[in-house]
Order: structure tokens, then C-alpha cells, then sequence
């Protein structure tokens, strides 16, 4: 007797949907733009996609079975491990789920800038993997170092013009207002009073103006260093703000290369400018460091703390000091102080010239 039709597929059907379903997850893992790599629980290549080969010049057949470190550079290799493992005994998330600007290693040993989001999945047998996807931002770096350059560039020309045409039109200025003021003492002039006080208000402009342009132009740290710079910053930032700002230190820092000292400079300069604008501090310290290998920068202040909401213009300036850091190989730690305030924490590798 026939049996009569059956709704349901067949078992066939199932398994050509199955294989159509594999083969176009395959496709759209190998001919995705970004790189693709599993890992197991202990840290294993399981798969990688061609974009993986290109990114980092190794053959799939160099990668499956190797430990994922082989693509980091130190000291991140040796603690790799470590991560996975922190994790997968406490369940603490630290990376997964959530992008992250990293560095990668190549087959030829260079080292270059990448995205990495990592996530997480059990498959039906209890096992867990991790996919990481993995985006190349040399490019983006670059750009965004070519506009932080130029922006420097621009800084530095302003303070120029500032320094070499505008303050000398208020010292010319200055000095006939002084000999007018002189004469009219002479004279008995009653006017001569009202001349004195002019004379001081451009004294001042004139004082304020140099600062503005060695600000925008640091050119203390070409001659006297950065903690000649970081001395000046706190000195003009407690004149202009009438607040308390000191720099301290423990022992000399001296910093032979002058970019890192520039972009060091310009990180304090923002957090500082930050804490008595945005924050509202009567106070600020501002203080330079060698520890292990490292300089730390860091400036606290005594203001209203990080707002949940920054106020107009800040989300560049934070964004900008952050950059500042990844360009020297350093990190960035912006956080609220236990007794109200903020503290900004500037860490970089020291060249090794002055190790």
C-alpha cells in the first residue's frame, strides 16, 4: 500500500538546506573585507578567513592549530593566555563583546594598529569558542596623525603671529602710552592718571597675549624641556584663572625627544584647561614621573568631577588627549577622585635614550 504524502521534509531535503546554509556562512566568512579568526578555550586557531592571510601574510595552514599570541606582539603574548583564562574562571567580560584598539604582529615582524571585537559562543556540544573580527586601522591612523600634525603646524603659527606682530604692537603701544603718561605727570595734567591705568591694562594684554601664543607655540620645551613647559603652564594657568595650580615632582624627568614632550605638554594642557573651565577646580596639580621604564603624567584637580553629560566642546579635547597617548605607545586614564575632582593619568614608554 502507498504511503500518502507527508507534509514534513524528508530527511534529504534537510540536509541539502543544511549544506546550502553551511556553504553560504563559508562564502560570507571568506569573502568578508575584515579578517576572521576562532579560537578555542585554550587560545587555539580553529579557523581563519583569506582576509586573515592578508592582514597578517600567513597561510590558514600556518595559523589552525597555533595559539592565537603568535599574532600579538610583546608583552601582550605572554599575558594572552592569562586573559582568556582570568575569564573563563571568573566570567569577568573585559574584552568581549565590546570593540577594542589593539596591536597586531606580522609574519615580518612589523606591528600595526587594529580594531579587535571579540565574541563569544557555546556550541549544542557545551564547547565554547570565540570569534575575534579584526579591522586594519593603519590607514585611519595615519590620517588621523596627518591631521594631528597639521593641526600642530597651525598651533604653532598662530603663536607665531601672536608672539611676533601682536605683542609687538602692544609693547609699541605700551611705551608711547608710558611717554604720554610721563609728560602729563610733568604737565600737571590730571589726565595722567587715567594714562597710568591704561598703561598697565596694556602691560597686561600684552603679558596674557604672550602667554596665549606660548601656548599654542611651546617652544619652552625646545629650550628648557618639558618640565621647563609644564612649570610655565601652571604659573599661567594660575594667573589667568586665579586658582592654585602647582607642578611637582619627584626627581627630574628629562625627556630627550621633543615630540613626545610636545604631545605630553598638550595632554596637561587640555586637562588642565578642562578642570578649570569644565570643572570648575580652585586647585590643580599637575605632576611628572619615571616609573618602571614608563613616564606618568598626571593632573588632578578639586572640581565637580566628570559630568554625566560634558559640556559642549570637551568630547573632542578628550578624545583628541586619548589619540595623543595611542601616537606615543602610551595609555590614558581619565577618572573621578575619591575626594571629589578628576584625575587625568598620562602613561608612555620612555624613549629609550633616556632609559
Amino acid at each position: 500500500m502507498k504511503r500518502p504524502p507527508s507534509d514534513e521534509p524528508s530527511i534529504a531535503a534537510l540536509q541539502a538546506a543544511l549544506q546550502a546554509s553551511e556553504q553560504i556562512s563559508s562564502a560570507i566568512v571568506e569573502t568578508a573585507v575584515n579578517a576572521i579568526i576562532t579560537i578555542n578555550g585554550s587560545g587555539v586557531i580553529e579557523t581563519a578567513n583569506t582576509a586573515t592571510e592578508r592582514l597578517f601574510g600567513y597561510q590558514s595552514s600556518e595559523l589552525i592549530g597555533r595559539n592565537i599570541s603568535m599574532l600579538m606582539p610583546q608583552p601582550y603574548r605572554d599575558r594572552h593566555d592569562s586573559y582568556v583564562e582570568n575569564y573563563l574562571n571568573s566570567g569577568v567580560k573585559r574584552i568581549i563583546g565590546i570593540g577594542r584598539e589593539v596591536v597586531g604582529l606580522r609574519k615580518d615582524g612589523s606591528v600595526f594598529p587594529i580594531d579587535l571585537s571579540v565574541g563569544e559562543a557555546v556550541l549544542p556540544s557545551g564547547r565554547r569558542i570565540f570569534t575575534g573580527i579584526i579591522r586594519d586601522l593603519t590607514e585611519r591612523k595615519a590620517l588621523e596623525d596627518k591631521i594631528l600634525h597639521i593641526s600642530e603646524e597651525e598651533q604653532a603659527r598662530i603663536g607665531q603671529d601672536i608672539h611676533d606682530d601682536l605683542c609687538q604692537q602692544l609693547a609699541a603701544i605700551g611705551c608711547l602710552a608710558k611717554v604720554a603718561q610721563k609728560n602729563l605727570t610733568k604737565a600737571g595734567n590730571p589726565e595722567a592718571e587715567s594714562l597710568a591705568e591704561i598703561v598697565q591694562l596694556i602691560s597686561k594684554a600684552n603679558t596674557r597675549a604672550r602667554e596665549t601664543s606660548r601656548g599654542l607655540m611651546p617652544v619652552v620645551i625646545d629650550s628648557g624641556g618639558l618640565m621647563a613647559a609644564l612649570e610655565e603652564l601652571a604659573q599661567s594657568t594660575a594667573r589667568a584663572f586665579e586658582i592654585a595650580c602647582e607642578f611637582r615632582y619627584d626627581n627630574p624627568v628629562q625627556v630627550a625627544d621633543n615630540k613626545i614632550s610636545v604631545q605630553l605638554f598638550r595632554i596637561a594642557q587640555e586637562a588642565v584647561s578642562n578642570a578649570a573651565k569644565h570643572g570648575q577646580a580652585r586647585r590643580v596639580d599637575i605632576h611628572l614621573a619615571r616609573q618602571s621604564g614608563s613616564i606618568v603624567l598626571t593632573v588632578r584637580d578639586n572640581g565637580i568631577g566628570i559630568p554625566d553629560s560634558p559640556a559642549k566642546g570637551t568630547g573632542m579635547g578628550l578624545l583628541t588627549m586619548s589619540h595623543r597617548a595611542q601616537m606615543m605607545g602610551g595609555t590614558l586614564k581619565i577618572e573621578p577622585r575619591s575626594g571629589g575632582g578628576t584625575q587625568v593619568t598620562c602613561s608612555v614608554p620612555a624613549p629609550a635614550k633616556n632609559q
